[in-house]
């Protein structure tokens, strides 16, 4: 195909969907497992049209539609009329539109333009990146704690769920514990799956910014390290975002620490990463610039001799990690033992999937070979699922 496309029109479309045993709050921020329950859970997608018949297309796997679409379809409008291979420029474009009120907006849409231009060339979007590889070693990656009896309610749930993921094939495990940050409670889950599985599993947990202070992330952290722990992800109540605090940290910690996820710019990373107040940059498609900004964070880590864990999971993180030399693991997340993973959609054809048993004998995930995102989605069962439908034009 010859022809450069021009953008025509984008359209955004808000679906629900329903997930048996968990609930969400009604921002979209949380989610929950709540046995007995089939919970309502918001999503979108996007399709970018153009002047040659070639679309671009994009559903993200996760919630918090209300900001995310809002913020996407308010940078859309400077994408109409526009050629549609001419990523850098609109990320470029979009980043200084952003620079007041946040980054989040571009992923969706950068995703879209990727999708389109591997349709446009015929190739899937991690061999257009640089087609490093096409397995994709993965971990399990837990929902937070609960309270329900069997549900992740203890020290000895963690531990047993752990053990169910290894005989499913995986060999790394990452826990999200209670959002009260409880030092002990979050020590006792810690220690007891290293006891349980830590001589045959690589373990990594995740505090999510819940512990309160510095002092309880040193203590939790040292508690990480007599297990062995592979990383240390999101200590503490700082937000993720401290330069100085986590300097501090690692001055205390031996397990290597993996901030970054909740800084939304290429720049403000790196400076972590050289600052070394992290071992690990984190890159999010969905929040951090797209695939155009995710991508220039791993070079950015490769060229400090660092490597970058991908955030999260879907056909987007799949073709990024497929494109980068420096990345450890694939997250499936977020995985319960009694519920499905809200983040894997109702609506892929072609047998994709990021459930909880998406992994091969290998341990690993495969990278979707189609043309673009390397999926397809099922627009027909998405719009009878719509609850809202925009158009840019």
């Amino acid at each position: 195909m010859t022809d450069s496309p021009i953008i025509e029109r984008i359209e955004f479309t808000a679906f629900e969907i329903q997930i048996e045993n968990m609930s969400a709050d009604p921002a979209g921020f949380g989610i929950s497992y709540t046995p007995g329950k089939s919970g309502t859970h918001l999503r979108f997608g996007l399709r970018i049209y153009t002047d040659t018949g070639v679309i671009g297309e994009y559903v993200p796997g996760r919630s918090r539609v209300n900001v995310i679409m809002t913020a996407s379809e308010a940078l859309a409008h400077r994408l109409i009329g526009q050629p549609a291979l001419e990523r850098e420029k609109h990320y470029n474009g979009m980043r200084r539109l952003t620079k007041h009120v946040g980054e989040v907006g571009i992923g969706a849409l950068d995703i879209a333009l990727w999708d389109l231009a591997g349709k446009h060339y015929g190739a899937p979007v991690g061999e257009l990146m640089g087609g490093y590889r096409k397995r994709l070693p993965a971990y399990a990656s837990t929902t937070g704690g609960d309270k329900e009896p069997d549900g992740l309610s203890s020290p000895e749930a963690y531990a047993d769920y752990a053990e169910q993921c290894y005989e499913m094939g995986y060999r790394a495990y990452k826990m999200h514990g209670w959002n009260a940050g409880d030092v002990a409670e979050e020590s006792a889950m810690i220690e007891a799956v290293a006891k349980r599985v830590g001589d045959k599993m690589k373990i990594m947990y995740d505090a999510a910014n819940h512990l309160h202070t510095l002092g309880d992330a040193i203590e939790v952290g040292r508690v990480c390290d007599d297990c062995g722990l592979y990383w240390y992800e999101d200590p503490y109540g700082d937000g993720g975002i401290s330069i100085h605090g986590h300097q501090m940290l690692k001055k205390s910690v031996k397990t290597p620490i993996l901030v970054t996820e909740h800084i939304r710019n290429l720049e403000t990373s790196t400076d972590m990463m050289v600052a070394g107040a992290t071992d690990f940059a984190r890159a999010d498609p969905d929040y951090d610039g797209g695939l155009s900004g995710c991508h220039k964070l791993a070079i950015a880590a490769e060229g400090l001799g660092m490597d970058v864990e991908i955030h999260s999971c879907g056909p987007a993180m799949r073709q990024l990690m497929a494109a980068c030399r420096n990345a450890n693991f694939y997250e499936v997340n977020l995985v319960h033992p009694e519920c499905p993973n809200a983040w894997s959609l109702p609506f892929y054809k072609n047998g994709y999937s990021d459930q909880i048993d998406c992994i091969g004998e290998d341990g690993c995930v495969g990278v979707p070979e189609l043309p673009g995102m390397g999926v397809e989605y099922d627009w027909e069962g998405i719009e009878k699922a719509a609850v809202e439908t925009r158009v840019i034009e």
